[in-house]
């Protein structure tokens, strides 16, 4: 249901009673603040469209039956610098009352990430953590980047950890952590001791064992085909990291994995270097300035990286 405040006397009339939609006066504070809709729409916390600011603007100000503000160069009208007097101290203020409000309660950060870093290495960062938090409470979830995003942009999470394919939208800040090098896994008992052996071939016959196309892992294995000229159609398509090496172990095929120990160390497995295939980066995502307690997530992120994986930690 569309919260909604009834505001005593219109802008326009003096007499005239409106009922106005805070969602639409949220938009005009973040208008009047930027300066203009198209660069409000860069700084706005969450998704939305230019068209759609435009146009629910539009329906503020037939609701209020005044023209709030000139589009172009973009200047306040009389009634627009009157409702920005009125609405400054409330949106201007939130984030403030947001920080005072949790200052009283136990601290809660709220993580979204791959299920690999949450089942991994979310918890050797959160030990880190709870050194200086105590009292620290968790919320996780699991997710791909774009529903990440969503959620970030939702003000859903305060955070997220995920292998970073694409640049996130303008509203979301994002620091890379570590680029982790992409491996190919073969069955013990083949023959097989470097990918350049199956490169030769031209269009590989084995079985290849792989995440889904949409992955970013199998993305940058295509771009790396494409490269040596190699045709390598997958045959099975696994739901996990670790469910490809179990099948590797079980000689179903080649598998394509990360680097990573705890995912491909195995018996039955020879793990295969991808020399000049693009590593997976992974990247932290948030939105706005960080907060305190996301910099302490950040800065312990930083040291069990470089703990754990320095030959590959990101600079910065």
């Amino acid at each position: 249901m569309v919260q909604r405040v009834a505001v005593a006397q219109s802008l326009a009339a003096g007499h005239a009673r409106a009922v106005l939609n805070v969602h639409h006066l949220e938009l005009f504070y973040h208008v009047a603040r930027a300066g203009g809709i198209s660069r409000a729409v860069k700084l706005i916390p969450y998704g939305i469209q230019q068209p759609a600011v435009s146009g629910q603007l539009l329906q503020l100000e037939r609701d209020l039956g005044a023209r709030l503000f000139e589009r172009s160069p973009f200047r306040l009208t009389a009634a627009g610098e009157e409702l920005w007097a009125f609405v400054q101290p409330f949106f201007g203020g939130l984030d403030g009352m947001e920080a005072k409000l949790r200052a009283k309660a136990a601290p809660v950060l709220r993580i979204g990430a791959a299920e690999l870093a949450l089942r991994y290495h979310i918890p050797a960062v959160m030990e880190r953590l709870q050194l200086l938090e105590p009292k620290l409470r968790l919320s996780l979830r699991s997710g791909f980047q774009s529903e990440l995003e969503s959620w970030l942009e939702a003000r859903a999470i305060d955070l997220a950890v995920t292998p970073l394919d694409r640049r996130p939208p303008r509203s979301i800040r994002a620091q890379a952590l570590v680029r982790i090098p992409l491996v190919l896994l073969a069955p013990k008992k083949s023959p097989v001791r470097s990918a350049v052996e199956l490169w030769r071939q031209g269009t590989v016959e084995a079985a290849l064992i792989a995440l889904p196309e949409s992955e970013s892992v199998v993305r940058r294995f295509r771009r790396g085909l494409q490269r040596h000229g190699v045709q390598w159609p997958t045959t099975i398509e696994a739901s996990s990291l670790e469910a490809i090496t179990a099948y590797v172990a079980n000689g179903y095929g080649f598998g394509l994995n990360v680097g990573l120990p705890e995912v491909v160390k195995h018996p039955q497995v020879r793990v295969l270097p991808l020399e000049g295939f693009e590593p997976l980066e992974i990247a932290a995502l948030w939105v706005g300035e960080p907060s305190a307690l996301v910099e302490e997530v950040l800065t312990a992120a930083r040291a069990y990286v470089h703990q754990a994986w320095p030959q590959w930690e990101c600079a910065g």
